[in-house]
């Protein structure tokens, strides 16, 4: 009975044993994607639409539920939500004929312009109007508005529509718990181990993040991110015009706290991004909903003297409604007819709820890739929103990085390759280096009131827009055209 007993006990430990080591074997997969937001889901649609790339074993791993995204695609909420970004041509472009996940947004919710003024609130006059009809050939327009989760249910329905046979994995409510180099004897001794909440491993030929400002996967490339904090904050909000603007005008002002930029939705609706201060944007944020429209009207309209003197009433009380005789008094000195040609139509309610703040930053990465190792969108790279064009990066990134992996399929070379993915950072890296480096330079110049510098921008900015040549120009780099 006891060896009978022994016997038991080591075949039942037996079994642990190799149950225990079989779960422990990663799952051996060609490309995982670290992050579902538009980036991730852009760069996993774009391998499986591609004739070239399709055949890859590609998982998407992503921490929160995707089960809301799938929801808007389904059942949109009646108002906007907070999060909405310009789409370039470009962008758009790609998403129609690369992804082909255009003919899934919502487009009923999207708002295609063809304008975009910009004005000095230190020198009325110096404005500089962007007319977009320049891209004639390429449908006429400038940029499009669209929400991040409109962009992100077109995306996952697409991925969902493909073909059951290189339909890819994608892991929702999953967190990664940790990645790791392989031990050194491994089968395939250099592929990354992705280790996951769900108790999963999987290793893969290549690894790429799409996680954010604060990427484990650039932490596990060690890979160096410079740049700094702005001491500025962007306040987001969806508002409600008087009635809708047919002029299909994006308009921004930039003030010495930051740039206030209004962009129009479908009918009467717009969103703002207000660039702030640190103590403005807890203003802007506690502002009482009664008064924030006319607040944002004061901030499009009024000199910054007057701003200065409204912002310190609501500091102190943030439901202090004698503002709203301020603000009614200081515009009855401006006159109807400029009010009406020069500056956006008047904002008559906040979308209860809708607003929110962000710390703005500068970031980027030395590099995109490591040996089995990419990243894209802002794992990469972080910009000010001034110009609406960290997504519009975040497209070229992975529009990008399939061409070199398509590349690297075609000539038969392993995808997580030096030679395969160097392409993608010496074609990426310089360009978005170089837009996140004017759009620092804008943020510091007019985010000054010296009287020198105010005559040279206000200068250099009429001295512009006399130039269509030179704008067309412009706008061409603007729409990623050029």
């Amino acid at each position: 009975m006891f060896k009978s007993l022994c016997r038991g006990l080591a075949t039942s430990t037996g079994s642990s044993v190799a149950k225990a080591a079989k779960k422990s074997v990663p799952k051996l997969q060609d490309v995982v994607i670290i992050g579902g937001g538009p980036a991730g889901l852009s760069l996993l649609a774009a391998l499986k639409a591609s004739s070239v790339t399709s055949h890859l074993k590609c998982t998407l791993v992503e921490g929160s539920s995707l089960e809301p995204i799938r929801k808007f695609g389904q059942d949109p909420p009646e108002e906007y939500t907070n999060r909405v970004v310009s789409l370039t041509p470009k962008s758009v472009e790609f998403m129609s004929s690369k992804i082909g996940s255009w003919e899934y947004m919502n487009q009923e919710r999207v708002k295609f312009y063809d304008n975009i003024v910009a004005y000095d609130s230190q020198d009325r006059a110096a404005r500089i109007a962007f007319d977009g009809s320049s891209l004639a050939e390429d449908g006429g327009f400038l940029a499009v508005m669209a929400e991040n989760i409109n962009i992100q249910s077109s995306l996952l329905q697409r991925i969902e529509a493909m073909d059951p046979e290189v339909a890819p994995r994608i892991l929702d409510n999953t967190k990664v718990v940790d990645i790791q180099s392989p031990e050194e004897g491994s089968p395939v001794e250099d592929w990354p181990i992705v280790k996951l909440s769900n108790g999963e491993s999987i290793q893969t030929r290549l690894l790429v993040g799409a996680d954010g400002y604060n990427s484990p996967v650039r932490k596990y490339a060690r890979i160096e991110s410079r740049g700094w904090m702005y001491n500025r904050w962007g306040v987001v909000a969806t508002i409600k015009l008087q009635y809708e603007d047919y002029r299909s005008i994006a308009w921004q002002r930039f003030l010495t706290t930051g740039p206030l930029a209004i962009l129009p939705l479908t009918e009467e609706n717009a969103t703002i991004v207000w660039s702030s201060t640190p103590e403005l944007s807890d203003i802007l944020i506690k502002t009482n909903p009664a008064i924030f429209p006319e607040l944002v009207n004061a901030a499009l309209t009024l000199d910054e003297v007057s701003l200065n003197f409204i912002y310190e009433k609501l500091r102190v009380n943030p439901d202090d409604m004698s503002v709203l005789e301020d603000i009614q008094w200081r515009q009855t000195r401006l006159k109807i007819t400029d009010l009406e040609e020069n500056y956006p139509l008047p904002v008559v309610e906040v979308i209860e709820g809708s607003r929110a703040k962000f710390p703005l930053k500068l970031s980027h990465a030395d590099t995109y890739t490591a040996p089995r190792v990419a990243l894209v969108g802002d794992a990469a790279h972080t910009v000010h929103p001034l110009a609406g064009q960290g997504l519009n990066m975040g497209q070229g990134d992975v529009e990008s990085l399939v061409g070199a992996i398509e590349k690297g399929v075609l000539r038969g070379m392993d995808i997580g390759s030096p030679l395969v993915l160097e392409p993608y950072t010496s074609d990426q890296w310089p360009g978005n280096h170089a837009l996140m480096g004017v759009c620092d330079k804008l943020h510091k110049i007019f985010s000054t009131d010296w009287a020198p510098i105010v005559f040279v921008r206000g200068f250099g900015m009429k001295s512009l827009n006399m130039f269509d040549s030179v704008k067309d120009l412009m706008i061409k780099s603007i729409s990623g055209k050029l």
